[in-house]
């Protein structure tokens, strides 16, 4: 296909012009109707908490610091590995956050990103619902006036 093909010259602007001419005004309420959906649709994002989908993921995201050591053992042996355990992350909790330091902040990148998508999501849910509703009721006054017989 050839782009001179896709070009047409009718109809010409001016027959276009007389028919937006011959379009009805809508009416005030209609017109009012279609200025709250478009502010309703344009609204900025209301801060919210984490959605449920991140929360646990947000308190695992930075991964440097361990839980508290212990030991399913019983008598000395027990008590002297959580010590061991607990020396062991004092010495070397400095190079622990620094080989993880990078990790952890792509771990925070990453949940910013996708807790950004969950709230556009749910705002496109929103305007899509909203539209749907308008074009329903549109398409249900339609059907009513071409049901109501023609004097």
């Amino acid at each position: 296909m050839r782009p001179e093909d896709l070009l047409s010259t009718t109809p010409g602007a001016e027959r276009l012009a007389q028919h937006t001419q011959e379009v009805p005004e809508p009416s005030a309420e209609q017109v009012e109707a279609l200025r709250q959906l478009l502010a309703a649709s344009q609204r900025a994002q209301a801060e919210t908490e984490w959605p449920p989908l991140l929360q646990a993921p947000r308190t695992k995201k930075d991964s440097r610091y361990a839980e508290t050591p212990t030991s399913h053992r019983t008598g000395v042996v027990g008590p002297a590995l959580v010590t061991a355990k607990r020396a062991f992350r004092l010495v070397f909790q400095p190079f622990i956050n620094e080989m993880l330091r990078k990790q952890v902040e792509f771990n925070e990148s990453i949940l910013d990103s996708l807790s950004l998508l969950y709230e556009q999501q749910r705002e496109e849910s929103r305007a899509q619902a909203a539209w749907r509703r308008e074009v329903s009721e549109r398409l249900a006054a339609l059907e009513r006036t071409r049901k109501e017989p023609s004097p």
